[in-house]
C-alpha cells in the first residue's frame, strides 16, 4: 500500500482490552481527529465507554479461536477508511506478525514479521541475542534440559543439563517463568493453530528444595525457564522502531507494582538514564526491530541493568507515558502514515498511578506471602501510597474529560472480586508493565 493512499485513510483499529493502554490510544488518536474503532470480545470493556471511542465492534476472543480473531481484524483492515491496527497485547502482535502478508495489501504494518517476533516471545532465544550482544541478564536455563549461563548472561560453553537436579545450587534463590510469552502452534508442537493458551505466572521456588519439574512442565504445557532471582528495582525502556532504527524512546522506573513483590505497574516515574538507553537500544538494534517494544530491566545491587523480557506491543502504563510527554500512539500513527517521527522531549521526574493497582498493592501487603521478598508494614505502605498520590495526581484511567472508563474499570474489578480472587497476587516482579 502506498503512503499516499495510507495518508488519505483516517481510521484506526484498537483492540479494547482491560489494560489502560487501549484507552490511552483512543484518547490520543481520537483527540487528533482520527476515527477510532475499538474491537473486543467483551462489551463491558472500559474502552467501549470512552468519549474518544467513535465505533465499537464485537469480535471473537483470540483465546477461544485465534484464527477467527485474525479473520475479524483482517475484515476490518479491508475497509477503505482503515489505515492500520494497533497491537496492545501479545495475541494482537502475534496475529498481525504471523499473517503480515495478508494484512499488508490493506493497511500499514508497523510491526515485526513472525521470525523477528519469535526471537522476543521465545525468551530463551531472546537471552541468546542478549548474550551475543553484551546485554546482561540473570542466570537462566531450561528447567529440565537447557544450556546453563553464568550470572553475567554469557553462555558457559553450552554444557548440557541432563535434568533439573544436576548442576544447580538449590540453596540459591530461583524463580520459574514461562519460556514463551504466548503459547501458540508456532511455538508448541502439536498445538492447534486456532488455539492460544495463556502463559502461567512466574513462581518463586523455596530455597533448598528442587521443584517437581515434570509437574511444572505439565502445568505450563512446555518446558519453562529456571532463572536466578535478582532483587532490585524495575525499569522500562520503551521504543518505536522504523526498520531497525529507533525513532522515539522513553524510560520509566517502577516504584510500586500490583503486589509488594512487583508485578504490573501501579506507580511509576519518568527517568532518563544513559546506561538504560544503551542497553535497550543495543538489544533492539541487534534484533533489527520494527514497531513497538517495551524492554524490561532489573537494576541489580551493583547498579547494572539486567534484561528480563521484551513486550512487543503497547504497554499497560501507556497513559502515563503520554502524560509525561511521549505520545507513542500519535507517533505510531505517524509512522503508519509514512510521516516523520521525532524523539519526544518528555518530562523527567514526574509520577503517575493506576489507582486500581494501588488498591491491589495494599491488598497484597495485607494478604500475600512472598518467600523471597520482605513484606512492608501496612501503615507504612498506606502512607507511601497516599503521599505519592497527593504529590503526583496523575492517573491512568481517571481524567476530567473522559471519566467513564475509570468507573467502568472499577465496576469490572468489583464484579470480578465477587466471583473469583483477583490475579494480582500471582504476578511476579518481572511481570509486564
Amino acid at each position: 500500500m502506498s503512503s499516499t493512499v495510507r495518508t488519505e485513510r483516517r481510521a484506526v483499529v484498537v483492540p479494547a482490552i482491560s489494560a489502560p493502554s487501549s484507552v490511552a490510544c483512543l484518547r490520543s488518536l481520537g483527540g487528533r481527529g482520527v476515527h477510532t474503532i475499538a474491537v473486543s470480545e467483551d462489551e463491558g470493556t472500559p474502552s467501549f465507554y470512552s468519549a474518544y471511542c467513535d465505533e465499537t465492534v464485537v469480535v471473537p476472543s483470540p483465546h477461544e479461536d485465534l484464527l477467527a480473531y485474525k479473520d475479524a481484524l483482517l475484515e476490518l483492515s479491508t475497509r477503505p477508511d482503515v489505515a492500520t491496527i494497533v497491537p496492545v497485547r501479545e495475541e494482537d502482535v502475534y496475529v498481525l506478525a504471523a499473517h503480515r502478508e495478508e494484512f499488508a495489501p490493506h493497511v500499514a504494518t508497523p510491526w515485526p514479521d513472525l521470525e523477528t517476533l519469535s526471537r522476543v516471545q521465545d525468551r530463551r532465544r531472546l537471552f541468546e541475542v542478549a548474550a551475543e550482544n553484551g546485554v546482561a541478564f540473570p542466570e537462566t536455563r531450561l528447567l529440565e534440559e537447557g544450556a546453563a549461563t553464568d550470572g553475567g548472561g554469557r553462555p558457559d560453553g553450552g554444557a548440557a543439563v541432563a535434568g533439573v537436579q544436576q548442576g544447580i545450587d538449590w540453596d540459591r534463590e530461583w524463580i520459574v517463568k514461562p519460556r514463551y510469552s504466548i503459547l501458540t502452534g508456532a511455538y508448541i508442537d502439536g498445538l492447534d493453530p486456532a488455539r492460544c493458551l495463556s502463559s502461567c505466572s512466574t513462581s518463586y521456588l523455596s530455597s533448598g528444595r528442587p521443584p517437581d519439574a515434570a509437574a511444572i512442565t505439565a502445568e505450563m504445557h512446555h518446558v519453562p525457564l529456571l532463572q536466578e532471582y535478582v532483587p532490585g528495582d524495575e525499569y522500562g525502556f520503551f521504543a518505536l522502531y522504523d526498520e531497525g532504527e529507533a525513532v522515539a524512546t522513553f524510560q520509566h522506573r517502577q516504584r510500586r507494582g500490583w503486589t509488594y513483590a512487583g508485578g504490573p505497574s501501579a506507580y511509576r516515574e519518568s527517568v532518563r538514564i544513559p546506561a538504560l538507553e544503551e542497553a535497550g537500544r543495543t538489544l533492539l538494534d541487534a534484533l533489527e526491530w520494527h514497531g513497538l517494544a517495551m524492554v524490561e530491566f532489573l537494576r541489580d545491587e551493583d547498579g547494572g541493568f539486567r534484561l528480563m523480557e521484551v513486550n512487543p506491543r503497547f504497554w499497560s502504563s501507556l497513559p502515563f507515558t503520554v502524560r509525561a510527554g511521549a505520545d507513542f500512539p500519535a507517533d505510531y500513527w505517524r509512522l503508519a502514515r509514512g510521516e516523520a517521527v521525532s524523539q519526544p522531549d518528555y518530562e523527567v521526574g514526574i509520577g503517575g498511578h493506576l489507582l486500581r493497582g494501588e488498591l491491589l498493592y495494599l491488598r497484597s501487603v495485607l494478604r500475600d506471602e512472598f518467600e523471597l521478598v520482605e513484606r512492608p508494614s501496612f501503615p507504612a505502605a498506606l502512607r507511601e501510597v497516599a503521599g505519592s498520590i497527593l504529590a503526583a495526581p496523575r492517573f491512568d484511567y481517571l481524567v476530567a474529560d473522559d471519566p467513564r472508563p475509570f468507573f467502568r474499570d472499577l465496576w469490572n474489578a468489583y464484579d470480578l472480586s465477587r466471583s473469583s480472587e483477583p490475579p494480582a497476587a500471582t504476578e511476579p516482579p518481572s511481570a509486564r508493565q
